[in-house]
């Protein structure tokens, strides 16, 4: 939850090759005080069933900027196995994206929904509500 003095960040992954959330991606947040600041790793969390982080830490006092970083490596390798256990091979089991990382500023008071649209060759970010 934001507050007067801290701003608060949510997200969400979208699989849009399959249009259902992506369960079990692996999520870590950090934050920095201004662009020349260094990056403090506050934690993380997985995606649940609905493809959404509930548990993200809170942002210290003075975050500036916020970086979401995605493990979505093990993500499509779990869904390429399961995808082959009934078919032939057809191509490369690893990610072309293995990890996503998102960066973006802040104002204290806001709160931030940052969903991922992911597929195997692609992504897109924005801000939700």
């Amino acid at each position: 939850m934001s507050t007067d003095t801290t701003a608060s960040v949510s997200t969400h992954i979208l699989d849009t090759s399959v249009g259902r959330p992506a369960e079990g991606v692996a999520v870590t947040l950090a934050a920095r005080g201004g662009s020349d600041a260094a990056w403090v790793a506050l934690g993380g969390s997985a995606t649940d069933a609905d493809g959404r982080c509930k548990d993200l830490p809170a942002l210290p006092e003075g975050t500036t900027h916020v970086r979401l970083d995605f493990e979505t490596e093990t993500y499509f390798s779990k869904k390429q196995a399961e995808a082959q256990q009934d078919a032939p091979r057809v191509r490369d089991s690893g990610a072309f994206f293995p990890e996503v990382a998102i960066t973006f500023a802040v104002t204290p008071g806001e709160h931030y929904h940052v969903p991922l649209l992911l597929n195997p060759f692609g992504y897109s970010v924005y801000r939700g509500s």
